[in-house]
């Protein structure tokens, strides 16, 4: 059973959403607005693998529609996320669904592929639940993301020194990392870090984001 970490009382009764399910709704929207943060940008091409429950209720149950509001970085109480999927036609985003009959680990299970020119990226999440989520793959690498630790998620070209650079700004900072794992698409191409740290700088995100070759950081907690 995966360990949910409770922040406040709006945690246990349940999300500010828009929609009929914190799973179906709320959960789907943050899974897609994670995903939106990691990308960085807007995708030309969205396509969402269903499971299990997902597959069965989507379109009943709004979770098409929260996971593009999501990926359009829409918030779960978004006044605008009913209308997500026409926003993304009105801005020439191609998406699409496929419902999937293969059996995976959380019935609420969604992978969400996003494509801009040469980018791509494949993200794999679940919603546990009461609106909350966790990252299970990013990429085909499997992770435990859960949003209760301060973490940050790099993507950046894949060349020499990126690691040490990352790690020496961490250091200069005194932020201690606690877990670090580095991952790629193949050799000389994009690669993530995702980095679990003891502590939060201002001034950090800015100045992972102006190194060299860096194109997207995010932080979560």
């Amino acid at each position: 059973m995966p360990e949910v970490r409770f922040h406040s009382v709006f945690d246990i009764i349940g999300p500010v959403m828009v929609g009929p399910s914190s799973s179906h709704t709320a959960g789907a929207a943050r899974i897609g607005k994670v995903v939106h943060d990691i990308f960085g940008t807007t995708p030309e091409k969205i396509t969402v693998y269903l499971y299990e429950s997902f597959a069965k209720t989507y379109r009943g149950h709004g979770t098409d529609v929260a996971i593009v509001g999501g990926l359009l970085g829409m918030a779960p109480d978004d006044p605008q996320l009913p209308d997500a999927l026409k926003i993304a036609y009105e801005r020439g985003i191609s998406v699409g669904f496929v419902p999937k009959s293969d059996k995976v680990d959380h019935p609420n299970t969604a992978c969400i592929v996003l494509k801009k020119g040469d980018r791509r990226l494949e993200v794999t999440g679940v919603s546990i639940g009461g609106g909350n989520i966790q990252i299970t793959e990013i990429n085909g690498f499997k992770i435990s993301l859960s949003m209760g630790t301060p973490t940050y998620i790099t993507i950046h070209d894949d060349v020499p020194g990126m690691i040490a650079q990352v790690t020496q700004i961490f250091s200069q900072a005194n932020i201690n990392i606690g877990t670090m794992t580095v991952t790629r698409t193949a050799k000389g191409e994009k690669a993530i870090m995702i980095i679990e740290v003891d502590g939060y700088n201002d001034a950090l995100l800015a100045q992972l984001k102006q190194l060299p070759h860096m194109i997207n950081v995010t932080y979560f907690e």
